[in-house]
């Protein structure tokens, strides 16, 4: 009984077991070394047939002549020849194989050489670019491409990590200001016991603000470790984004308040989504704080979503400073603030909007945006 429950497990795996699929060889020689081994055989079937012919001729030149009869040692030498000619015909057909074969094999040997220094100088590379022979003109092109990504790849990481630096030295300075405060206004409340009712509140309302001030900043700090160590993956649930962003517009109210700000809505009744609810709710929490920041006082935030059969298209609009072309490729990079004169006292460790960039792909989707007379605009396109 249990060894037909085995045989039938067992089945069921082998038929649900996915089939192998045979990856086509790919054809890794060169034109050059086409080129080479062409002129090789071409050459061997030359040298081959050319002494044969050589050989016939002269057979045909010296015995139809009686010039050479009175040289014995000639006559002998041809009599050799004529007796074993195809012993002959053999060892010169030898000899120009090794003669061929040395001049055709040092040439991809010279190539091999400059192919290692050439490979050699992709370890290091420099503002040179890679010269190879005409004939590795496509190894020479794959190779200068390769060295090109490589210096890119390598100043990318050293702005990055410039820029983080930076930042750094900003987060560091700044959680001086916060601390100082809390720790001045503190102590004037336990060393000043007898002071009014309001100066006490007031005290205590500076020294919340500057503590909630310096919780963000050490929350900047964590979030710099988050985005380099954590690898994103994604739980997803059906929600409904219309009930989401409705709700991060009534919870950003207070923050529209003090900046004198006003969000307005134009979305679905209701819209159900299958993602990552707490992924994509930082999305949209980040672009909206981005737009409190950075919009004019007395100014409206528009919050857009329209819905199509193959994607929808969620769009933060506001009414601020233009960014400047030269700064709008480079927003969604890590660590990247468009004012960092300004430190970390607006926005936060510059890293919201790569981070949402960051999960909004890994849903399948994009973001771009856009800036023009004084309005910018976010939109985040995600597969239906």
């Amino acid at each position: 009984m249990n060894n037909g429950k085995a045989k039938t497990v067992w089945s069921s795996i082998r038929s649900n077991r996915k089939p192998r699929t045979r990856i086509p060889r790919r054809n890794y020689r060169s034109r050059a070394v086409r080129d080479l081994l062409l002129k090789y055989l071409l050459a061997l079937v030359a040298w081959a047939a050319g002494l044969g012919a050589a050989m016939l001729f002269s057979w045909d030149f010296f015995t139809g002549r009686d010039w050479w009869r009175g040289s014995e040692n000639l006559y002998r030498l041809l009599c050799f020849i004529r007796d074993n000619i195809l012993a002959a015909y053999a060892l010169a057909v030898v000899v120009g194989w090794i003669a061929l074969s040395y001049r055709f094999l040092s040439r991809p040997l010279r190539y091999l050489d400059e192919l290692v220094a050439a490979s050699e100088r992709l370890a290091s590379p420099d503002a040179a670019p890679i010269q190879l022979p005409p004939a590795m003109h496509e190894i020479e092109t794959q190779l200068n491409l390769v060295r090109e990504q490589s210096l890119r790849a390598a100043l990318a990481a050293r702005e990055a990590e410039q820029r983080k630096n930076d930042l750094i030295v900003y987060l560091a300075h700044d959680l001086k200001t916060p601390l100082t405060s809390v720790i001045g206004y503190l102590t004037l409340l336990r060393d000043e016991p007898q002071i009014s009712e309001d100066l006490r509140a007031k005290y205590t309302d500076v020294a919340l603000d500057k503590a909630g001030r310096l919780e963000e900043l050490i929350n900047d700090f964590f979030e710099i470790t988050r985005f380099n160590l954590s690898h994103l993956e994604l739980e997803r649930a059906p929600v409904d984004l219309t009930r989401m962003l409705q709700q991060m517009a009534s919870e950003f109210l207070p923050m529209l308040r003090d900046k004198e700000l006003s969000c307005e809505t134009d979305l679905p009744a209701r819209l159900e989504y299958a993602c990552d609810p707490d992924k994509l709710a930082r999305v949209f929490e980040n672009l909206l704080r981005n737009a409190v920041y950075y919009s004019f006082p007395h100014s409206v935030i528009h919050i857009t979503m329209k819905a199509e059969p193959q994607a929808l298209a969620v769009v933060f609009e506001n009414v601020g400073p233009t960014i400047p072309r030269d700064k709008l490729g480079r927003i969604f990079e890590q660590f990247f603030r468009l004012d960092s004169s300004r430190g970390t006292r607006t926005g936060g460790a510059g890293l919201g909007l790569a981070i949402a960039k960051q999960i909004v792909e890994a849903h399948g989707g994009a973001i771009a945006a856009e800036s023009a007379d004084s309005r910018t605009a976010f939109t985040v396109t995600l597969p239906r």
